[in-house]
């Protein structure tokens, strides 16, 4: 199995339990926005460019704060594994029009969905692995435990 290494924002609506995915054009499973460095860059570097690439947003540094490293099936790649290093942003970026999200580049979608619980998957939509079966989970505990 191949690795796939990516840099991830798990983004909180500021008023419901609800997180903001994207989907890429060509897919049908929603994930988290961000992408894989380039050379050289760290975690933080690549979330930051790839959140100003696909979402047109310019994200704080100091409002970022890992979540931590995951790793599950990629949604879009038979035969890879995505390890994703995840961050959080506290409140949300100065520019997000949180009702109609701008999205660039090669994001066909995006849109807030909630986490409790999260829809099912179905035909014509999915939900990435990496997202629902480890960032969402190690958001509630977080939650949990700052609640």
């Amino acid at each position: 199995m191949n690795d796939i290494r990516v840099s991830a924002l798990a983004l909180l609506h500021p008023q419901r339990r609800e997180l903001l995915m994207v989907r890429k054009t060509g897919t049908s499973s929603f994930m988290l926005p961000g992408g894989k460095p380039e050379e050289s860059e760290t975690a933080e570097d690549t979330i930051v460019r790839e959140i100003a690439e696909e979402l047109g947003l310019d994200l704080d540094r100091h409002r970022l704060r890992a979540l931590g490293t995951f790793a599950a099936a990629a949604a879009n790649e038979a035969d890879h594994r995505v390890i994703g290093d995840v961050f959080c942003y506290d409140g949300v970026p100065e520019a997000l029009d949180v009702e109609n999200i701008e999205h660039l580049a090669e994001i066909a979608e995006a849109g807030w969905f909630p986490i409790d619980p999260l829809p099912a998957d179905n035909d014509v939509r999915q939900f990435a692995p990496l997202t629902r079966d480890e960032v969402i989970p190690a958001l509630r505990a977080v939650q949990r435990s700052a609640g």
